[in-house]
């Protein structure tokens, strides 16, 4: 089992869907994140869950074709993540909400996908925060439970304005909820000023993991601006491989590495270049405010993404 490197299809929004997976299999990927984000991304669940299983393996097909798999689908079922929260009040949404995900399980199963993300759900104005998070658990418990069914591995990716709006609460939920794993991205909360010593606790609870450049008041940034230190985050996860692995895991260090290699030489803004040895940075990303191919680059990891396994609005993407 070794972790490995994939690029989102959302990276490319201005690019049909296939010319963004040419691109990112021209880029030298081999995995791809799916997003499945109602009303905005290149293909979106109203249209793929009409038949999931088919729509999967056609998905597949396109994908082989490329050389490329799948790393992870991941599901938002509005333009605002609040009407089909997971923890809606509303019994009917809510319901809802759990049939498109045992869509969502069945579209990853046939498309090769081992790894599902969506959101982790809100706190409702009209009640307490306890009862909120208390029913974003049970949905989040049955999640896992049918994910485990199909033997995916389930996510939710922590955001502010979410009901896990900082790291010590999405922690806790980790925590809280048996076989739950992150989504991590840290720029959610680095752009409201949040270090990275308060997010970097995160790590050990993530299955998956996105990489781009961020500071404060800026969801996404050009590396020169960027203020979070992915020489550190690398680190720590090198520690949680190697303790995973029960000792030295070659092959999953050595993505990592890899990884160090593409992206040195842009330590986080305001750092001392030479107390550094290697820094990280997403590959493709560039200043400036208007979107071009790279410019919203997104690369995942995933921990323990084995070799041929059929395995956010303010958008929290």
């Amino acid at each position: 089992m070794r972790a490995r490197l994939a690029c989102a299809d959302f990276t490319f929004p201005l690019l049909e869907h296939h010319a963004s997976l040419q691109l990112i299999q021209l880029m030298g990927f081999r995995g791809v994140d799916i997003g499945l984000f109602e009303g905005r991304s290149h293909i979106q669940p109203s249209g793929e869950f009409a038949d999931p299983v088919a729509s999967g393996q056609r998905l597949e097909r396109r994908l082989s074709n490329l050389g490329l798999e799948v790393a992870d689908i991941f599901l938002q079922l509005d333009l605002d993540f609040v009407p089909f929260a997971i923890n809606q009040p509303d019994d009917t949404r809510r319901l809802h909400a759990r049939e498109q995900f045992l869509r969502a399980l069945d579209y990853a199963a046939a498309c090769g996908s081992r790894h599902v993300t969506a959101l982790p759900g809100v706190r409702f104005p009209e009640e307490s925060y306890r009862d909120s998070l208390d029913r974003a658990k049970e949905e989040l418990a049955w999640r896992v439970e049918r994910a485990q069914r199909l033997r995916l591995e389930f996510s939710v990716e922590p955001h502010v304005g979410s009901i896990v709006d900082t790291p010590h609460k999405a922690r806790a939920l980790a925590r809280g909820v048996d076989g739950l794993t992150l989504t991590l991205d840290y720029t959610h909360f680095t752009r409201h000023g949040v270090p990275d010593e308060e997010i970097e606790p995160l790590v050990e609870h993530a299955s998956h993991f996105h990489f781009r450049g961020a500071r404060k008041d800026r969801l996404q940034a050009s590396m020169a601006e960027n203020t979070i230190d992915y020489e550190r985050v690398l680190t720590r996860m090198e520690d949680l491989s190697a303790l995973a692995c029960g000792g030295v895991c070659v092959e999953r260090l050595g993505t990592l590495q890899r990884l160090r290699q593409r992206v040195r030489n842009h330590p986080p803004a305001g750092s001392d270049p030479q107390a550094l040895h290697t820094v990280t940075r997403p590959m493709g990303s560039s200043p400036g405010r208007h979107q071009v191919p790279g410019d919203r680059a997104i690369q995942s990891w995933v921990p323990g993404w084995p070799v041929g396994r059929p395995r956010h609005k303010c958008s929290p993407e």
